[in-house]
């Protein structure tokens, strides 16, 4: 089999990933107004204030200037307004992210089990794309103000083949919409070399080099 290097094996997962990868979920309803974490159960509703519904874990990212990548890297950043992050938006079915590129640079396909994604951009121009359950492939060349949807649970990227950086902002349906990424999934995770080779259609020695690739790019 003729050698492939590892930026053209990064390149096929794309290709190669025609499903989604996870089951579809979604927030159950609450019964109440919010719900407070537990450290605050029992604690008097007039001791809770505008502050806890209030983030502000985006100023320093939206404030950060993007350093120019050296060639060949791809160091798209990604800071998330979750539960996690933010536990006002526990119970309330929704959630952020702010994903900033620099040039040609990569968000990776991957799937978000828990919720369709509703993108805006921000600055700069974005090229996007997603696969339907049929293995259709989707895609749009994005500029600033423009919106796209990702269907939940879906495979999706998102790049910026420019030279200019861009950044967009994510709302998510979910308060923790989860993310599944399909080379870490794929290749990163402990499946079986020769059942890896099989479902692709290649050799061992192909998938060993995906799985590099896989581990350089995290």
């Amino acid at each position: 089999m003729a050698s492939i290097d590892c930026y053209t094996l990064a390149l096929l997962v794309v290709a190669l990933v025609s499903v989604p990868l996870a089951a579809v979920a979604g927030d159950p309803d609450i019964l109440t107004d919010f719900i407070v974490p537990r450290s605050m159960i029992g604690m008097p509703p007039m001791n809770i204030t505008g502050d806890f519904f209030t983030h502000t874990g985006f100023r320093a990212a939206m404030n950060m200037t993007m350093p120019m990548p050296p060639p060949g890297t791809q160091n798209f950043t990604v800071t998330k307004a979750t539960m996690m992050e933010f536990p006002a938006l526990n119970g309330q079915s929704v959630s952020y992210a702010l994903l900033k590129f620099p040039s040609e640079s990569v968000n990776p396909p991957h799937t978000h089990p828990r919720a369709a994604e509703l993108l805006l951009v921000l600055n700069g121009a974005l090229s996007v794309g997603f696969i339907d359950t049929t293995g259709k492939l989707y895609t749009q060349d994005l500029e600033e103000g423009d919106m796209f949807v990702f269907p939940k649970g879906l495979v999706h990227y998102q790049s910026n083949p420019g030279q200019s950086p861009a950044v967009a902002l994510s709302a998510f349906g979910s308060a923790a919409a989860g993310t599944l990424s399909v080379p870490v999934t794929v290749f990163g995770t402990g499946v079986d070399d020769g059942v890896l080779a099989k479902s692709f259609k290649t050799d061992e020695p192909t998938v060993q080099k995906l799985k590099c690739v896989t581990v350089a790019m995290n």
